[in-house]
């Protein structure tokens, strides 16, 4: 392990790995209770959904781990499941079947501009500021998905988001679990991310917010068969199914893009020109993992902003996504124990990433106006528009209409002049 991921170069060592990526994928394991729920609407069976969740997470965050080298975990998209079940499935009438295909395209279309060093392009055209924007945007869009999880932050009509009741058991177990996740961190105890999650499980217990009724520990997979390679191809060459393709696309590229930026920002893997190492093999790790988990029967695979979790624990190397994804594996067989565990005891986790992300802000040069206002609307927009590809969308479409407004022009690429086009065009598609 040490020659294969070079861990003393990387200034780490296999237990600090190990707990990353157990930290890492407790922070993201209810993505296999969402998905099947989310992708039940769609009208396919959610026990299968699980199945082919775990499997196409794991085969992604592989990918990863031996390829890439990189600590970061993959699994089907929220937002995307979403659009996949209720925009088309739902809203345009197409069957699930249809809805798989197109994901099935996009993961080869990805494969094909992910060698064809495209992606890794779009990468490398974001200026530096936004870049370091994009890290402190996560670190806010993550952070109020954690206290959306333990309904701290609530709906309001009046206000679209409020305070929510902190005296009922799941928000106060998630301030308890905050409390004591910082107090370890504070003291500098190992692993104090996953230790904190665990234990704010356990004390969710005797507050009724921790399920453990009927609680096994082993369950066999549930059978894949009702939805593995399940393709329709006689919409292929409607216009329907260019725009379902288009928005996948368009949303998987600037989700993975923002996520490895902002974790990799964090991790301190940049590059000092803003490029990202092993960049081409990450990308091809959501590739491969999207065009697998169609034939597994699940939507958009793609980078987790939760990687975040295990980096922050230490996580340097491809041992935290290989740990990661072997945790992905087990829960095949050990689901009951992996979703026992509440929102309410990964929230704290979630939100103290996200004061650490938001540490590149003290980078970003806000005495440029042209250089400020484009990264302020890449951190604001984040969270406000819950989407990472937003977010960037705002940053760098700015960035290059004020750049031509106040005469700057020449300082960006005619390739970045290309992307921001196409950013701004998205908006009224």
């Amino acid at each position: 392990m040490e020659k294969f991921f070079q861990l003393k170069s990387n200034n780490t060592t296999v237990r600090t790995e190990i707990i990353a990526g157990a930290t890492t994928f407790l922070t993201m394991a209810y993505i296999l209770a969402v998905n099947p729920g989310i992708l039940s609407a769609a009208g396919m069976p959610a026990d299968s959904v699980f199945t082919a969740t775990a499997l196409a997470s794991m085969v992604a965050t592989l990918v990863m781990a031996l390829v890439a080298k990189l600590p970061y975990a993959l699994a089907p998209g929220m937002g995307l499941n979403a659009f996949f079940a209720f925009g088309v499935v739902i809203g345009m009438g197409y069957s699930w079947q249809l809805a798989l295909t197109a994901v099935f395209i996009e993961g080869i279309i990805f494969i094909v501009l992910t060698l064809l060093n495209v992606r890794e392009a779009i990468i490398n055209l974001i200026p530096m500021n936004i870049k370091r924007a994009v890290s402190v945007g996560i670190g806010l869009f993550i952070a109020f998905i954690g206290l959306q999880n333990a309904n701290i932050i609530v709906n309001d009509d009046a206000t679209l988001v409020a305070l929510g009741n902190i005296g009922e058991p799941v928000s106060l177990l998630a301030v308890i679990g905050l409390i004591l996740t910082a107090t370890l961190m504070a003291y500098k105890v190992k692993g104090a991310l996953l230790w904190g999650i665990i234990a704010t499980t356990i004390i969710g217990i005797p507050l009724g917010v921790t399920n453990v009724e009927g609680f096994r520990v082993f369950s066999a997979p549930p059978s894949l068969a009702p939805i593995f390679f399940q393709f329709d191809f006689s919409q292929v060459f409607t216009a329907d199914m260019l725009i379902v393709l288009f928005t996948f696309l368009f949303v998987d590229i600037f989700d993975t893009v923002g996520t490895l930026i902002g974790v990799s920002t964090k991790a301190g893997v940049m590059t000092p020109d803003g490029q990202i190492p092993r960049a081409k093999q990450a990308l091809l790790a959501d590739s491969i993992g999207t065009t697998a988990g169609a034939i597994f029967g699940t939507s958009t695979v793609t980078t987790y902003v939760e990687s975040a979790a295990g980096v922050e624990e230490g996580g340097r190397t491809g041992l935290t996504a290989l740990t990661t994804a072997v945790l992905f594996a087990l829960a095949l067989f050990l689901s009951p124990l992996f979703l026992v565990v509440p929102g309410a005891a990964t929230a704290p986790a979630l939100v103290l990433v996200g004061v650490f992300m938001i540490s590149p802000v003290r980078e970003i040069n806000f005495s440029e106006v042209t250089e400020s206002v484009p990264a302020f609307l890449a951190i604001v927009m984040m969270p406000l528009s819950y989407s990472i590809a937003e977010g960037i969308v705002w940053g760098l479409a700015s960035y290059v209409i004020l750049k031509v407004l106040f005469g700057k022009g020449k300082e960006i690429s005619v390739a970045t002049y290309i992307v921001a086009a196409v950013l701004i065009v998205s908006f009224f598609l």
